[in-house]
């Protein structure tokens, strides 16, 4: 071997393998670039999947804004059994509990539930009654106090929570069943005044049957009374002249087609199940009243 190759080949030894500017190129390219991107890419992955899906919130609202209460009348049976917590809870908490919508603990979320555990069950009870950012007034529901004070405990010791039921009223039931049916009751004056108004009614109220001309009084106790005796949802009192004076002079029958059908807050026949015959008797009751 000549001492030229045996340079050349020595130079060669000691070379790496980037000869060329292009390769130098590739190399930082690959070898900076190419990882900077990477974590780059990594990082907005990483960021993007803790978003909340597009649309979640305005469902949640949504749900919240669907349950709110609305106005009504509703003839509730005042003795009927008290529904457990558990009832209540699968009747009407677990749309937003059992799904944590609207920011709500989720049901058996023992993380979620202790920092409302620790204020108490009476705060927790009134939050429940008289709504919380955005649950409205008992969830949207209708129930009694004692019983979403039961679903309160029902939810709460699924989390932990150690409260005990709320007492039904029972020693305060009595006077205010009492009281119910004082106010359910028209005055005895007002009721002379409808009997001697009754023996000079008109055609179309003599020619109402007489079982439901007998009834009217009975129907007005246990349906109308609800409205009809303090003016609720501007429903004209019983026995106001001034009030009545333009619904009579529509007639009768309009008042009893309106009385059947529903009209602004009052609901078909009151909410009752009555036939029509007695619906334009207790119609022609409150009529006579205001004559």
């Amino acid at each position: 071997m000549s001492a030229n190759d045996h340079t050349t080949a020595h130079e060669e030894a000691h070379t790496g393998p980037i000869k060329t500017p292009q390769q130098l190129l590739a190399a930082v390219f690959f070898s900076f670039v190419v990882p900077v991107f990477a974590i780059i890419g990594l990082v907005y992955y990483v960021v993007s999947a803790n978003k909340p899906i597009a649309g979640a919130d305005e469902s949640a609202k949504s749900v919240a804004q669907r349950i709110q209460k609305i106005g009504m009348v509703e003839i509730r049976d005042a003795n009927r059994p008290l529904k457990s917590g558990e009832e209540v809870y699968k009747a009407q908490c677990v749309t937003c509990h059992g799904t944590g919508a609207a920011g709500a603990p989720k049901f058996g979320d023992a993380g979620a539930w202790a920092p409302r555990i620790k204020t108490g069950f009476d705060a927790l009870w009134h939050s429940a009654l008289k709504g919380k950012g955005a649950m409205g007034a008992q969830g949207g529901g209708d129930f009694e106090d004692v019983e979403i004070g039961r679903a309160v405990v029902y939810m709460t010791a699924a989390a932990g929570g150690k409260f005990a039921e709320p007492a039904a009223p029972a020693a305060a039931s009595a006077p205010a069943a009492g009281a119910t049916a004082a106010a359910a009751t028209p005055p005895a004056d007002v009721v002379a005044a409808l009997a001697a108004a009754n023996k000079t009614a008109a055609p179309a109220a003599a020619a109402a049957p007489a079982t439901a001309g007998a009834a009217a009084p009975a129907l007005y106790s246990q349906v109308c009374v609800a409205c009809h005796a303090a003016g609720v949802a501007n429903a004209p009192k019983l026995g106001d002249k001034a009030a009545w004076a333009p619904r009579i002079a529509a007639g009768v029958d309009a008042l009893t087609a309106s009385a059947i059908k529903g009209k602004g807050a009052m609901p078909p026949k009151g909410g009752s199940t009555a036939p029509d015959s007695e619906i334009k008797a207790v119609v022609q009751y409150m009529v006579n009243a205001a004559k």
